[in-house]
C-alpha cells in the first residue's frame, strides 16, 4: 500500500455498516483525521498493524463479532490508542468491559461526528455527570442481566442460554431487539 505521509492523526473506524462507515469517514476527514475503514475484526486488526492509529471508533457489534475483541487487539498493538466504542446496543456490562479492556469512551448511537471527536479527546472522567433518580425498568434490567451473563460466557450464546435456563433461540431473539432506554 502506498501510504501518503501526512501530519493528520490516523483514525481507524471498524463497523460492519458500510454506509455508516463512509458517512463517518467523510465527517471525520473534515475534522482533520486521516480515516481508515474496516468492516470486520480481522481486517481491522490487520489494518491497525499497518497504519498504527492514534484513534479508533469501534462498533460494539460488528456483524456476529464483538467490538470488544477489536479493543483488545488495538490495545495489544499500542496501549496509547484512544478508542471510542459506539453502539446501538448499550449495556452496563459491555460499557464496563470496554473500559476495562482499554476503551477511552463508550457512546450510544446515534452519535454525531462532533460527539465522537469530543469523546476521542476526553481522557478523564466527569464527576459532574448527573445521577439518575429513576430506577431502571424491568425490561431494561432484563436486558442488562442478559448482557452480563453473555459477557460472563465470553459472548457464547449457547453457554449463556444454558446459564439462564433459557432456550438459545429465545436468548438470540431477546438480544436482537434494541434495548429499552430506561
Amino acid at each position: 500500500m502506498n501510504e501518503l505521509v501526512t501530519d493528520k492523526p490516523h483514525l481507524l473506524v471498524v463497523d460492519d455498516d458500510e454506509t455508516f462507515c463512509n458517512v463517518l469517514k467523510s465527517a471525520l476527514a473534515k475534522r482533520n483525521f486521516e480515516v481508515y475503514v474496516a468492516n470486520d475484526v480481522m481486517s481491522g486488526t490487520a489494518l491497525a498493524k499497518e497504519i498504527e492509529p492514534e484513534y479508533a471508533v469501534i462498533d460494539l457489534r460488528i456483524g456476529y463479532e464483538s467490538g470488544l475483541e477489536m479493543v483488545k487487539n488495538l490495545i495489544a498493538l499500542d496501549s496509547n490508542t484512544q478508542i471510542v466504542i459506539l453502539t446501538g446496543f448499550a449495556s452496563i456490562a459491555t460499557a464496563v468491559e470496554a473500559i476495562k479492556l482499554g476503551a477511552t469512551h463508550y457512546l450510544t448511537k446515534p452519535a454525531n461526528a462532533d460527539e465522537i471527536v469530543s469523546a476521542l479527546y476526553k481522557n478523564e472522567g466527569d464527576s459532574s455527570v448527573p445521577i439518575n433518580d429513576n430506577p431502571l425498568s424491568v425490561k431494561r434490567l432484563e436486558w442488562e442481566h442478559l448482557q452480563k451473563v453473555l459477557m460472563q460466557h465470553d459472548g457464547n450464546i449457547s453457554a449463556a442460554a444454558r446459564a439462564l435456563n433459557m432456550h438459545r433461540r429465545t436468548l438470540q431473539r431477546k438480544l436482537e431487539k434494541r434495548p429499552v432506554r430506561e
